[in-house]
Formats: structure tokens, C-alpha cells, sequence
């Protein structure tokens, strides 16, 4: 047994052993060469047979409605009555502007006021009393009329003179002076009054003090939906309050859906209705059943502050992308906050299927 261990071997047999030794190597060098290719095969073809079911985008956010509310009239905040995170009602009041300004403003509206109807009611008067002096030139003509006859009968039976038919005939003639200008008058009057009662005077003080009347009750602002208040702390007492400018934000809490900016070439197949699925990364990664709601009229450049502009030819072709609306099905299971950044992936209609 030694001396076989020990004993040389022959040429033919020292080339055949390194030969066996290597042949499990070799075996598994083959193998591996022939797993891997089939692997990566299986796994394209895969993907080839899947990919084209569904396109996703991480270029998408949770959206929700807010409301910057902002103040119809200007003054000093006196109180406020919210803060950050408070849920409130619509019609609910958030702050106070100081209403002493505009309360001074409806009293110096309500004087004009009762002045215009002092001043109509003046004019009525007037145009009643007109009358009145009409009846009496009217009179005043006839006894006048009366008197010049008299006065013509006695002419031409020689009683009178001369001078009394004249005296006689210029009382006439200024009796009737006299009623043409109470008719004036009356006329005048009449026409400053406005027929039925409505008169512009008292309409445009009326106006006048409804105005103050909205603007005094524009210094309480309510919400104006229902939502969680947002940017509060911005909101202080003593803090001026600009027409038009946002003092605090309301977040409707109950409406939340996602803007996926897909690109140009994946809404060839995708319409309103199909499935989506969103993955939300703040909840490390949970999905949560959705569906395409509707599809941008334009992409996001149409509707920049400044459109993109080719006038000078130096164009170079970039992929676009269009918002897509997509709503969750029922009420999602976790808070979706405004700005949260999502994976939003559409399942796609098969056209060979229509």
C-alpha cells in the first residue's frame, strides 16, 4: 500500500489526473455562463410583456383647496380668534378689524340721508304751495279782467277818464304777469320732484349708507369654507389689514387628491377612469387605491408666469409634462398634507382590447 502511495506515476497518467481535477470547474464555469444570460432573458422578456401596462411618475404632490383669506376693507386687527390647526365651520369668525371708522362712516351716511329726504320733503312743499299761488293769480286775473270791462262800459258812456281805463287795462296786464310766474314756479318745483317718490337724492345717500353697512360688517371676517387654519401665527393684534392681502390660509381638510406631471409620451393611452396606485413617501411608502380623474388642458410651461417664447429659431426639443389629476377611492386611511411628494402609477388600457 505504501509503496503504491509512494510510487511514481507514469507520464500518460500524471496528464490525465490535473484533467479530472479541473472538470468540476469548467462544469460550473458553463453552468454559471448559461444562468445568467437565461436569467436576464427571463427577466427582460418580463418586463418587455409588462412595462407597457402601467407608467408612473415621482414627479407628483399631494394637493387639497386652500383659501388665502384676505380682508374686503382696510384697518387695524382689535382681536383674533384662531390659531394654527384649529378646524373651523364656514361662517365661523377668525379676526376682527377695528369697526369704529366705518361705524363713524355709516352715521355721517344716515345724516346725509335723512337730509335728502328733509330737503325732498321741502321740495314737496313747495311744489303743493305753487299750486296754491296759481289759484290765487288766477283770481287776482279774473277781479282784474272784471274791473277793465267795467271800466271800457263806463269809457264809452263818458263816466270814467281815459287815465282809469288805462290803470284798469295794466292791472290786467300784470295780473296775468303774475300767474304766468306762479305757473313757472309751479313748474320748477314739480320738476324737482321726481315722479312715484324716487327721488335721486335720497337714492344716492341710500346707497351711501348700505355701503357703510357692508363695510361695517366686512371688519368681521369669517371663513368662508369649512377647514384647518393655516399661517395664523402671522396674524397678531395691532397688525394692519390690507384689502386684498392674505392674512390667514384655510386647508379643506376633507379633499385631497394628487398632481402627477406625466411625461408627453405616457397619455397616449391614459384617460379619466383608469386605476391608479399611490404611494405616499412620508408613510414609508404605503400605497393607497386611486383613479385618473382628469387630464391637464395644457402642460405645466403653458401655464407659467412667463410661457417659453421661440421667436429667434434656437429651439431644442424638451419632453413636456401635463398634469394629471388623479382622486383616491374613498377616504384615504392616513392624513394627506398639501405638498406631500408621492409615486403616482397608472394602469394602462390595452388598445387591442377596444
Amino acid at each position: 500500500m505504501n509503496k503504491m502511495a509512494t510510487e511514481p506515476m507514469t507520464g500518460t497518467e500524471a496528464a490525465q489526473a490535473p484533467e479530472v481535477k479541473k472538470a468540476p470547474k469548467r462544469s460550473l464555469r458553463t453552468i454559471l455562463m448559461l444562468i445568467v444570460p437565461a436569467i436576464l432573458i427571463v427577466l427582460g422578456g418580463y418586463y418587455w410583456l409588462t412595462s407597457g401596462d402601467s407608467v408612473s411618475t415621482d414627479d407628483a404632490q399631494v394637493k387639497q383647496d386652500i383659501v388665502s383669506v384676505s380682508p374686503q376693507v382696510n384697518g387695524q386687527v382689535v382681536e383674533v380668534f384662531v390659531r394654527n390647526g384649529a378646524k373651523v365651520k364656514r361662517g365661523q369668525l377668525l379676526f376682527r378689524i377695528d369697526p369704529q371708522p366705518y361705524r363713524v362712516a355709516l352715521e355721517q351716511a344716515e345724516a346725509t340721508l335723512a337730509s335728502a329726504r328733509l330737503q325732498t320733503q321741502v321740495l314737496r312743499t313747495t311744489a303743493a304751495g305753487t299750486g296754491g299761488d296759481i289759484t290765487g293769480a288766477q283770481a287776482n286775473l279774473a277781479i282784474k279782467r272784471n274791473a277793465l270791462s267795467r271800466q271800457q262800459a263806463l269809457l264809452k258812456q263818458g263816466f270814467t277818464t281815459r287815465a282809469d281805463y288805462e290803470d284798469a287795462l295794466n292791472d290786467v296786464r300784470s295780473a296775468e304777469t303774475q300767474l304766468a310766474d306762479a305757473r313757472a314756479r309751479a313748474a320748477n318745483a314739480s320738476a324737482a320732484v321726481a315722479p312715484g317718490g324716487d327721488q335721486p337724492q335720497i337714492a344716492q345717500a341710500q346707497a351711501a349708507v348700505d355701503k357703510a353697512k357692508l363695510e361695517l360688517s366686512r371688519t368681521d371676517v369669517h371663513a368662508p369654507m369649512d377647514g384647518i387654519v393655516e399661517n395664523a401665527d402671522n396674524l397678531q393684534v395691532g397688525q394692519m389689514a390690507v384689502t386684498g392681502v392674505g392674512m390667514v390660509s384655510l386647508v379643506r381638510s376633507t379633499t385631497a387628491w394628487v398632481e402627477a406631471n406625466f411625461k408627453e409620451k405616457d397619455l397616449s393611452r391614459m384617460a379619466p377612469g383608469q386605476k391608479a396606485t399611490i404611494q405616499v413617501d412620508a408613510y414609508g411608502g404605503e400605497k393607497f387605491k386611486a383613479h385618473v380623474q382628469s387630464i391637464g388642458a395644457g402642460t405645466g410651461s403653458e401655464f407659467s408666469l412667463l410661457p417659453a417664447q421661440n421667436a429667434n429659431g434656437n429651439w431644442v426639443k424638451v419632453t413636456q409634462r401635463v398634469p394629471v389629476r388623479i382622486a383616491f377611492d374613498g377616504t384615504p386611511s392616513r392624513p394627506m398634507i398639501a405638498g406631500l411628494s408621492v409615486t403616482a402609477t397608472v394602469q394602462l388600457e390595452d388598445k387591442s382590447k377596444k
